[in-house]
C-alpha cells in the first residue's frame, strides 16, 4: 500500500527558516518532520511514498537525492579521479516519488495530480506537518473492515481544525472545516482512501477538506478511526518548540521505530 504525503503548500511562515524551505522540511532533532512521518509509516511496513510537492519542491528532491550523505561517512578522494566513497551506508528501505503538483494547487488537486502513481489500489494519505503514534496496521484493518471510500483519524483536542460529527457506528455524518469545537473530535489526517476518491476531486482548486470530504460524508462513505494516543501538528513556532523538546527528552511519543 502506497503512502501519499501532502508537502506542497505554502504553509504557515512561523520562522525565518520556513521562508527558504517547505514546512515539511523544517527539522526536529536534526531531521525534517517529513522524515519523522515517513519513519512512522515505515515502522509498520509501508515503504513506498508519493510526495505531493509544490512550494520549494526542489528542496525536497535535493534532500532525498543526497539522502545517503546524511546517513553515512563520506570520503571525497580528489587524488584518484575525484572519487566519492561511501562508508557504512545506511538508508531506509524506501521508494520515494517526488511529484511537482504545482505552486498554487490546493490539497485535493495535489492528490488528484498523483493519481497515475497510485493505480487502482487503496492508499494511505496524510499531511507533511504533523506526527502521531497511530497504529497504521490497525487503521488499515479498520478501513478494510467497513468497505467505505475513506477513513480518517479522529482525535480529541482543543484546536480549530476540521470538526467532525461522528455517529455511534463511527460514520462521519458531517465535516466542518475550521470551526471552533472544544472537546469534539477533529480530523488529524492519517487517512486511508480507496481510488474512488479521485471521482470526487474536480481539479487543482479543490480543497480536499471541503467538497470531497463533505460529499462523501453526506453519502455515508466517510468513516473515522478514533485515536486516543499522541498527535501533534506543527502550525507555529510554539508547536515546533513542543516537538523539539519532546525529541530532545528522548521520549518523543511518535518515535515508534527502533534506532
Amino acid at each position: 500500500m502506497k503512502v501519499v504525503l501532502l508537502a506542497g503548500g505554502f504553509g504557515t511562515r512561523f520562522s525565518e527558516e520556513s521562508e527558504f524551505k517547505p514546512k515539511p522540511m523544517i527539522e526536529i532533532g536534526g531531521m525534517p518532520i517529513l522524515w519523522h512521518i515517513m519513519k512512522e509509516y515505515s515502522h509498520f511496513g509501508y515503504n513506498e511514498f508519493v510526495i505531493c510537492a509544490g512550494y520549494k519542491q526542489h528542496v525536497i528532491k535535493e534532500w532525498f537525492a543526497d539522502y545517503f550523505l546524511h546517513t553515512s561517512d563520506i570520503t571525497f578522494d580528489f587524488t584518484h579521479g575525484n572519487r566519492v566513497i561511501v562508508h557504512d551506508q545506511h538508508t531506509e528501505p524506501w521508494k520515494v516519488t517526488v511529484v511537482d503538483t504545482g505552486l498554487h494547487t490546493l490539497t485535493g488537486g495535489r492528490i488528484r495530480r498523483v493519481r497515475q502513481y497510485i493505480g487502482d489500489e487503496p492508499f494511505l494519505m496524510t499531511y507533511g506537518d504533523g506526527v502521531c503514534d497511530v497504529d497504521m496496521k490497525a487503521l488499515v484493518d479498520f478501513h478494510r473492515s467497513h468497505g467505505k471510500i475513506a477513513t480518517l483519524t479522529a482525535v480529541y483536542q482543543k484546536q480549530q481544525k476540521g470538526v467532525l460529527n461522528i455517529g455511534g457506528d463511527n460514520a462521519v455524518h458531517s465535516f466542518r472545516e475550521k470551526s471552533v469545537g472544544d472537546g469534539v473530535p477533529i480530523n488529524a489526517g492519517y487517512m486511508v482512501l480507496n481510488p474512488e476518491i479521485f471521482d470526487y476531486i474536480d481539479g487543482d482548486q479543490t480543497s480536499f477538506e471541503k467538497e470531497p470530504l463533505e460529499r462523501i460524508a453526506a453519502l455515508h462513505e466517510l468513516m473515522s478511526y478514533n485515536h486516543t494516543g499522541f498527535w501533534q501538528c506543527m502550525d507555529n513556532k510554539r508547536e515546533w518548540d513542543t516537538l523539539e523538546k519532546l525529541w530532545e527528552s528522548g521520549n518523543a511519543p511518535w518515535k515508534v521505530w527502533e534506532d
